[in-house]
């Protein structure tokens, strides 16, 4: 734990891999939760898988108090970037979760996890990845807002279609649980947006710390209750999650190819798809009472999609958009033209 702890603050250091902080992070608290599991189980006769849905509730609410309208300015802006990115979202990874979760050969309970993690919106930590690849970021947090926001109507529905076959799914009680982990939280925050924005410039300023803490003693908690199923199936279902993650990216850049996107939005939506939100998806799996099977892909889904994102997103950064080129050569042109007026002159 201690060397990924100093590595996390090491990296920090430099631009080219401060993106991997987190990650470490992660993976710091994920050994420690292998390697003492009791300490979150329980304390002092307390369950702390409880915790994990006013957890949800709390990120959320952070989520909605960072948004505001013009933040879904992009919509009117580039309405087709938004709508590709919102199909892929909700019908690529489904698809691919499902075909992963078939030929996997895990129990029900952990077929349906997967599935759910590839029903799940755009991770909030995308936004930051999406900057660091010189991608849109505008366009991002207009499909994590829009992915999130239909996340009770989508995940319900696409749930019962591909994991039906796997476990039971109550539809209804699914949306109402979503509703109350997304919907209200993300209320409360617009309306303190909207009233309060500014004025209580702490909380602006501690929610992203709040969200990782939160996102990390979730994961703790999730991989200490599925210690036994992780062990026993350990390394087949980290590759099944990688698969799943990069598949997202790959397959969801060149969707955007397809439809003739700038390569700007092809990068964001890339991003966008292969991030999902792992820590719903615990939230979720706590309310159906099987956060020890149905959300340990999501522990698992953690530190590999913060790894592939900053390896990718660094690998974006140090290429140039074809955008950024022809900006540069039309300031060169200008540049040149300013050049020729003055030796004329």
């Amino acid at each position: 734990m201690a060397f990924f702890l100093l590595t996390a603050i090491g990296v920090r250091a430099f631009p080219a891999t401060k993106g991997l902080s987190f990650t470490l992070i992660i993976l710091a608290v994920v050994s420690t939760a292998l390697y003492f599991p009791d300490y979150f189980l329980e304390f002092k006769g307390y369950e702390l898988a409880g915790l994990i849905t006013p957890l949800i509730q709390v990120i959320m609410f952070g989520m909605g108090t960072s948004m505001g309208i013009k933040d879904f300015i992009a919509l009117g802006k580039s309405p087709k970037s938004v709508i590709v990115g919102v199909v892929a979202q909700f019908l690529l990874m489904p698809l691919i979760a499902f075909g992963l979760a078939t030929v996997s050969g895990f129990s029900p309970e952990i077929s349906a996890g997967l599935i759910l993690l590839g029903c799940a919106p755009v991770s909030v930590a995308s936004p930051v990845m999406a900057y660091l690849a010189k991608a849109n970021v505008a366009l991002c947090i207009t499909i994590v807002s829009v992915t999130t926001l239909l996340a009770p109507l989508f995940i319900p529905v696409l749930m019962k279609f591909y994991a039906g076959g796997f476990i039971p799914i109550d539809v209804l009680g699914m949306m109402w649980g979503i509703v109350k982990m997304v919907l209200i939280p993300i209320g409360a925050g617009l309306i303190f947006n909207k009233f309060l924005h500014g004025k209580a410039k702490w909380l602006d300023a501690s929610m992203p710390i709040v969200s990782m803490v939160g996102i990390a003693l979730i994961v703790a908690i999730i991989m200490a209750a599925g210690r036994e199923s992780l062990l026993n199936m350990g390394m087949m279902l980290v590759f099944m999650v990688l698969v799943l993650n990069l598949a997202g990216y790959f397959s969801a850049y060149w969707m955007a190819r397809f439809f003739k996107l700038e390569e700007q939005h092809c990068r964001t939506i890339s991003l966008t798809t292969g991030m999902q939100n792992a820590g719903l998806v615990s939230g979720i799996a706590k309310e159906m009472g099987k956060i020890a099977t149905v959300g340990l892909a999501s522990a698992v889904c953690g530190p590999l999609m913060g790894f592939t994102s900053s390896v990718l997103a660094s690998y974006w950064n140090g290429k140039k958009t074809p955008e950024s080129t022809s900006a540069i050569q039309s300031e060169s042109i200008l540049d040149n033209s300013n050049v020729s007026k003055n030796v004329s002159n």
